[in-house]
């Protein structure tokens, strides 16, 4: 390993990464016989011996593409993310794009955007200068911005590619590049989206067939940076996927707005200002870009603690709706005021108290979802719209679908799949991922998604409703579907695969005491078994009261996560006893199915 070590510092562009590897090389090759103390030894035997295991783990093997791209922590080494692992994927790319239009003209076109992660302007320098030194037509985006905004451009243009620098939701140690594929290399209803097989494996290949970073062209110039022109037309776009409205509505809904220290802030509010919601107002601890994300442990709106800000500036302005956008603004989080939510000991002066809660990404999911479907069935369009969601989202969706009279498309997880549904009008995955607006981007955008949210909330305010009114209409009509999830975070990735396979050798006879009827290999399974979905790694179980759960690795972190869904029948004409009964009953079996699940796969159930 120590050559291969070298041979990676020697040809590292970046100073810092380089000195940071020789460190851990000198650390890992002293000697403790020349310490003065046997104290002294075993803590240079120790420091060695840490060094040894981090440089085996930094080389281990190039960075691969996941279910969002590349993504990793910021260190030198070919197993993280730095300038000589982005250089080399960069060549990988135009490689594969040359390839591919070989003796087309004009030359292959390549959209570039970044955000303002640490090194990501950087990272794009880098990927712009590759691509223009072989004579691919390079667009870079003016300034650190949405992802939304790189997918909207890459149809905007018409570009065979688009690269976008981000790890979205990700600690602040990390960094990212997703690569999109468009214009000619990629037509029909995956235009625009996210890479998936055999494109990922193609662009792997060329990748790994760069010999070094020495041999990589790079050009000083001549790529062409965008105005703010790209970023009005993805303004307008997004402002428009909720035309009509009660303006004097749309003006009285008060929100308050987070973009957690990420890139969405500003865009967002411009979008919403322009489709006639004028009174959002940004979190200030969280409202400017910050690549160290100060205020929160994990900037994902998902985690518990990052939208409490959010949600004690809501509680104090009496805000009508909180929206939370993750760093890259992809994804979309609401919080909403719910008496079911009211918690009484916590006192009068927070947001619990108050009945503030977080939506799901299932219960926001089936909100856009029948407003989706109602669009469509207005439209005169339900024939050929399709609303998709991913494998482990609620089936609430596809009962929408069905009684709307359109099409139902479940698919992998990741954008990358939801968005290649064919008619697509909505689609969404439950961690908070929603397309609205798939002719403009063909992946989760969480700044439309608000649009389309706020002028959900106008109208039912205007009818004297909320959104939970609204849930709970979808409730009646097709039973309260309630999801939750199990998760393991996982410092020794081989107890990953170690928990997979304890669940396939032993899936449990029973969740929450109702029989599994079900049990399907989603890695081994029939094309039946798998609803025709291509194989991935995965276990879903179905019991006999209707119980569902989905267990996978997480694509993004080194995780396995579980998700649980149980259906409570509901009266069509349930009244408001009845849903409050109904909630209690699903969070029950919820805790029930949490417990058998964490069980199962060996976890701690204390």
């Amino acid at each position: 390993m120590v050559e291969e070590v070298e041979a990676w510092i020697a040809d590292d562009p970046d100073p810092q990464t380089a000195d940071e590897l020789a460190d851990l090389l000198r650390t890992a090759r002293e000697d403790p016989r020349s310490a003065a103390t046997e104290t002294a030894a075993d803590l240079v035997r120790a420091d060695a011996e840490a060094a040894r295991t981090e440089l085996a783990d930094r080389f281990s093997g190039l960075l691969q593409f996941g279910t969002a791209g590349l993504r990793g922590e910021l260190a030198g080494g070919p197993h993280r993310m730095n300038r000589a692992v982005v250089i080399r994927a960069a060549a990988g790319l135009a490689d594969f794009l040359v390839g591919e239009l070989e003796g087309a003209s004009p030359a292959p076109r390549v959209v570039v955007g970044y955000d303002a992660r640490h090194n990501s302007h950087r990272f794009a320098l880098d990927t712009a200068e590759v691509m223009t030194a072989v004579g691919i037509e390079v667009l870079l985006l003016p300034r650190p911005l949405p992802t939304p905004v790189l997918a909207s451009a890459v149809r905007r243009f018409d570009a065979d590619a688009g690269v976008m620098v981000t790890a979205s939701h990700n600690p602040p140690r990390d960094n990212g590049y997703k690569v999109y594929l468009g214009g000619r290399v990629v037509t029909g209803a995956g235009q625009g989206a996210q890479i998936v097989p055999p494109a990922d494996a193609a662009i792997a290949a060329a990748i790994a067939r760069v010999r070094s970073v020495a041999s990589v062209p790079r050009a000083a110039s001549g790529w062409t940076t965008l105005g703010e022109d790209v970023v009005d037309a993805y303004v307008a776009d997004a402002a428009a996927v909720a035309p009509g409205g009660d303006p004097a509505g749309r003006e009285r809904l008060t929100v308050v707005l987070t973009p957690l220290h990420g890139v969405g802030g500003a865009v967002a509010v411009d979008v919403l200002a322009r489709a006639g919601f004028p009174d959002v107002t940004l979190v200030p601890e969280q409202a400017e870009p910050d690549p160290d994300f100060p205020t929160v442990a994990f900037p994902n709106p998902e985690e518990p603690g990052a939208t409490d800000l959010a949600l004690a500036l809501a509680a104090a302005t009496r805000a009508d709706l909180v929206v939370a956008v993750d760093p890259d603004a992809d994804r979309c989080a609401v919080a909403v005021r719910d008496r079911r939510a009211h918690v009484r000991s916590l006192g009068p002066e927070t947001p619990q108290a108050d009945g503030w809660r977080m939506l799901t990404g299932d219960e926001v999911g089936a909100l856009l979802g029948a407003d989706a479907a109602a669009r469509a069935r207005d439209g005169g369009a339900a024939d050929d719209a399709t609303l998709a969601c991913s494998i482990v989202s609620s089936r609430l969706l596809a009962a929408v679908a069905r009684d709307a009279g359109l099409r139902f498309a479940s698919t992998l997880t990741g954008f990358k799949w939801i968005s290649r549904a064919e008619g697509l009008v909505f689609g969404y995955e439950e961690a908070l991922g929603y397309c609205v607006d798939p002719a403009h981007v063909r992946d989760k955008d969480g700044i439309s998604a608000a649009v389309r949210v706020c002028d959900l909330a106008a109208r039912l305010t205007a009818e004297g409703r909320t959104l939970v009114d609204a849930l709970d209409d979808l409730a009646r009509a097709h039973g309260l579907h309630a999801t939750s999830q199990v998760s393991a975070r996982f410092s020794d990735l081989s107890r990953i695969g170690a928990t997979m396979t304890t669940l396939r050798e032993a899936p449990p006879a029973t969740l929450a005491g109702s029989p599994v009827t079900e049990v399907v290999d989603l890695a081994a399974g029939t094309d039946d078994e798998r609803g025709g979905l291509p194989p991935t790694d995965g276990i879903r179980l179905l019991t006999s009261d209707g119980t569902r759960v989905v267990v996978r690795p997480s694509g993004t972190e080194p995780k396995v996560k579980a998700y649980l869904e149980v259906i409570v029948p509901v009266p069509h004409d349930a009244d408001r006893e009845t849903l409050d009964a109904a909630h209690g009953s699903a969070r029950e079996r919820l805790a029930h199915v949490a417990h058998d699940v964490r069980a199962a796969l060996g976890l701690d159930v204390a």
